[in-house]
């Protein structure tokens, strides 16, 4: 069976490989790397393929790195070979969120209504920068781009997948010619 990225969600990237046993050094770009100190498998993306992994041991260190020690790679030469990969878990392995939290891919789909102007559209991507994720959607064949922060997010309801946003007058416009 073939696991796609659809199915899953990015983990982080292996750093360097470390000693000449095959230990690697890895980046768990997650919110919280505790919750993975229990890691049994992943998947690495090798030329575009998810492959999977056994972790046979991972001990956390700081600010998100690991020691990880997977099974199969056993020299230095095999984890050299996997430094720069990008690590992926299927999107069943995320941990429970409370009802007022949410992961960016779920956000995907859900419709959006702004408290004056009604409904905009459906979310179509998530666009990820570190410091100011956007939403994109579509009103009218026009592209909109929704801060996601507190300002303009008043509330997103993942059972009725609906977000509700307050928006400045004319920001919807912004992107019209």
């Amino acid at each position: 069976m073939v696991i796609n990225h659809d199915a899953c969600y990015y983990l982080g990237y292996i750093s360097k490989a470390q000693g000449f046993k095959g230990g690697i050094i890895a980046f768990l770009d997650v919110d919280n790397p505790d919750d993975y100190k229990n890691l049994k498998s992943l998947l690495i993306d090798i030329n575009g393929v998810l492959t999977p992994f056994f972790v046979e041991s991972l001990n956390l260190k700081d600010k998100g790195f690991v020691h990880l020690k997977l099974e199969g790679v056993n020299d230095g030469n095999s984890a050299n070979r996997l430094s720069k990969k990008e690590m992926y878990l299927p999107l069943n392995k995320l941990p429970e969120l409370g009802d007022d939290e949410y992961y960016l891919h779920e956000l995907v789909g859900m419709k959006v209504e702004d408290q004056n102007l009604g409904e905009l559209g459906f979310v179509e991507k998530v666009l990820d920068y570190s410091a100011n994720p956007l939403i994109q959607l579509f009103r009218d064949s026009t592209e909109v781009l929704i801060p996601l922060n507190d300002t303009f997010i008043v509330s997103v309801d993942k059972k009725a997948k609906l977000i509700r946003v307050s928006l400045p007058d004319g920001m919807v416009d912004l992107n019209q010619n």
